[in-house]
């Protein structure tokens, strides 16, 4: 009887989660609707880089020229994967952007 508790309190001890994973707040852009204010932010995360608003682009100067065309960190930005663009490379372009202090992306299907 104690080896099937014993084994019970190991089994829970390894399938209990002992914190919360990181996670990203996640909008869907919706079509349609309310139309577009401000200037344009369209950050394509591809395989290799980033393309804003379809130029190609560093991260730092994608930081830098997103910081130039929001006025706030709660700006709208638009996050779109490229063809082939796995989603660990999505999760972690997303993640840098709002590390950088961006903290509304909207998730744009390519």
């Amino acid at each position: 009887m104690i080896d099937v508790v014993f084994l019970l309190l190991v089994f829970f001890m390894l399938a209990a989660r002992f914190g919360q994973e990181g996670a990203l707040e996640l909008r869907i852009a919706a079509s349609g609707g309310a139309e577009w204010q401000g200037p344009p932010r369209l950050v394509r995360i591809e395989p290799e880089g980033f393309r804003l608003n379809g130029q190609i682009t560093d991260l730092d100067g994608l930081i830098e020229t997103l910081s130039r065309l929001t006025d706030t960190g709660s700006d709208l930005i638009l996050v779109q994967p490229a063809e082939g663009v796995d989603l660990q490379r999505l999760m972690d372009g997303m993640g840098l952007l709002e590390r950088a202090g961006f903290t509304t992306l909207a998730l744009v299907s390519p």
